[in-house]
């Protein structure tokens, strides 16, 4: 039943929106810091540890995967609820917040292709 997702989603978004409204009062930021980023990395772990437990309610396992599968337009959804002028308006800090993980991940997207490569031939 999807019910069991959308609770393992509204779980997820809150516990989000609270590390990154941490995450931003540590940063010394005006705004929430990531809180759609923890929430979908959360939905995605908990997912692959949902998965990993065959003796979850089948039920419970459909919901998550639907989630799992709806997570780009979700992200959209929750990111639209976010306050970016503001973020901006705190300082460069929420920039380069943003910036710097998306050079990090361009960087590292050739090494894990490779590696990805390499696990196919084998």
């Amino acid at each position: 039943m999807t019910i069991y997702g959308v609770g393992l989603l509204a779980a997820c978004y809150l516990a989000g929106q609270l590390i990154g409204e941490f995450a931003g009062k540590f940063l010394n930021v005006n705004a929430n810091v990531g809180g759609v980023g923890f929430a979908m990395l959360l939905l995605i772990f908990l997912n692959r540890w949902s998965a990993s437990k065959p003796k979850l309610h089948a039920g419970f396992l459909n919901g998550v995967v639907f989630w799992d599968n709806m997570y780009i337009p979700i992200i959209i959804a929750m990111s639209a609820t976010q306050n970016a002028r503001l973020a901006m308006e705190s300082g460069m800090i929420a920039v380069v917040a943003g910036i710097l993980p998306v050079i990090f991940l361009l960087y590292l997207l050739p090494i894990l292709s490779r590696k990805s490569e390499k696990k196919n031939i084998d």
